[in-house]
């Protein structure tokens, strides 16, 4: 199968970040790439030449997830200002903003029908929500650290989550119950999603692994630890036959799953790359990192796929079906390493700060009032998701946690701008510099009190077991001393 692979080779890089590039996912066309940074802008770039990108303003930190809607129509992206967007991905503009979480949003994701939306956050939780009728719908409550990222099944039954109290969580979207947790990691995991089929799962982790699990049979398939430095991201190409993931180290690496083994390095980035995927169509795969850079790649390595390879085979009578990931030999979990031979791509990747192609601004005024482009308790605006209402508080229901509290704020209708004077972007760069490191100082904080719980609930769980113990010795005592009288 190697023989006929095709080397992935550098299609172009997007240039109009500027700071590191933490999310990216395409358009289901093809058409477009959307890009979150922390920067706080997301950006739509259009895959066709010389056309316009668009920088969308609106976020006040980080954004740490992006995706397009199964239709195409919306763009949702999280934030470490705590807040979930909806934005249209045209010149318009236009999005709704609710707060939905007490601490920052990790991880967004539509589920495949649209109709849905899961959120994870640092405050311990997952969350769904109705898309089209607008309100929260129910809490996934058992992670005890912060969740790094939540995915739906391709049928919606599941949602699989992972985060950093090393665990990786499936859950039943019907009884809203864990079904299934795997812990096997050294460290936080810190990314996970289903195949294609939804019959396997893939789960990264600071560790330097990656792992794919059968859901069916709760068995681990293959073990792969094939870099150097912490896994960021991953997506699994279309096909479920090959696995691009994004690292610390680096580099960009592509697994094929079918036969076992690493068979690409790409590398383009300068310092860790945050963020890799695949387009729907597979042809194509972005990579982002810390460099400020969006790389397009052409795949060209599924040029030639199982299946028709197999269609030459016609002079066999009875031609093997396709494999599957659960046929890779052997059968029990293996680790695959970097040791097999593989290839190394270093494309020359050109300057990245000169803003090309022409980016277009759009977002709300840095300075807006407060009561008019922000509303509180979820007060009615005009919103700017075409034939929706605002989302409305959640509402209590006899069926799941659901909570109350949560707030909706509305944007006004996006307007080009022309940028600041330089002397106010100093400024305001020194603001948000003061504000990061009290957000870090926080961030510190709120880990500190996590150990100091766990630490909390392991003191008090070996507190009960030698009370037990002590109940149970005086009882064996007791039991001692009345036999002995009853001699």
């Amino acid at each position: 199968m190697a023989s006929v692979l095709e080397d992935p080779s550098l299609d172009r890089n997007f240039k109009g970040h500027k700071d590191a590039v933490t999310c990216a996912d395409f358009s289901p066309t093809n058409k477009q790439l959307a890009t979150g940074s922390a920067d706080t802008f997301l950006m739509i770039w259009n895959l066709k030449p010389k056309a316009r990108a668009f920088r969308f303003m609106g976020h006040k930190d980080f954004v740490t997830s992006v995706q397009f809607s199964p239709s195409g129509n919306l763009v949702v992206s999280g934030s470490r200002d705590r807040t979930v967007r909806l934005w249209t991905p045209s010149i318009k503009g236009e999005s709704t903003v609710f707060k939905a979480h007490m601490a920052t949003v990790r991880s967004v994701a539509f589920s495949k029908d649209g109709q849905k939306l899961v959120t994870a956050s640092d405050d311990k939780s997952v969350k769904v929500w109705s898309v089209h009728r607008q309100r929260f719908l129910f809490s996934l409550n058992q992670h005890t650290n912060w969740v790094r990222c939540a995915r739906f099944s391709p049928d919606g039954r599941l949602i699989v989550s992972c985060g950093d109290d090393r665990s990786v969580r499936v859950w039943d979207t019907t009884s809203r119950q864990c079904v299934n947790t795997f812990t096997d990691y050294g460290g936080s995991a810190t990314y996970v999603d289903f195949n294609s089929s939804g019959t396997c799962i893939a789960s990264s982790g600071s560790d330097n692994t990656l792992k794919i699990w059968d859901i069916r049979t709760n068995k681990l398939l293959q073990h792969y630890q094939v870099h150097s430095a912490g896994i960021n991201c991953f997506s699994f190409h279309p096909s479920g036959n090959y696995l691009i993931s994004a690292s610390s180290d680096g580099t960009v690496k592509i697994l094929d799953l079918l036969e076992g083994r690493l068979i690409y390095t790409l590398h383009g980035h300068q310092g860790p790359v945050l963020t890799a995927t695949f387009s729907s169509g597979g042809e194509y795969f972005a990579s982002g990192g810390a460099d400020c850079q969006v790389l397009l790649w052409k795949t060209n390595f599924d040029a030639f796929n199982y299946k028709e390879i197999l269609k030459k085979h016609n002079s066999r009578i009875n031609p093997d079906p396709p494999p599957h990931l659960s046929d890779i030999h052997p059968r029990m979990p293996h680790l695959h390493t970097a040791r097999d031979a593989c290839i190394e791509i270093g494309p020359f990747v050109a300057d990245t700060q000169t803003p090309d192609p022409r980016v277009v601004e759009l977002g709300q005024s840095l300075f807006s009032n407060t009561g008019g482009s922000r509303r509180e308790n979820g007060d009615p605006g005009p919103s700017g998701w075409p034939d929706c209402n605002t989302f409305q508080p959640p509402h209590r229901s006899t069926g799941g946690q659901e909570e109350e509290g949560e707030t909706c704020a509305v944007t006004f209708p996006l307007e080009e701008r022309t940028g600041f004077p330089s002397g106010l972007a100093r400024t305001l760069e020194q603001i948000v510099e003061q504000l990061d490191v009290l957000t870090q100082t926080v961030s510190v904080l709120e880990q500190r009190l996590t150990l100091t719980e766990d630490k909390l609930k392991e003191c008090l769980a070996n507190q009960a077991r030698i009370v037990l113990q002590v109940r149970e010795a005086e009882e064996r005592d007791a039991e001692i001393k009345s036999h002995s009288s009853s001699l």
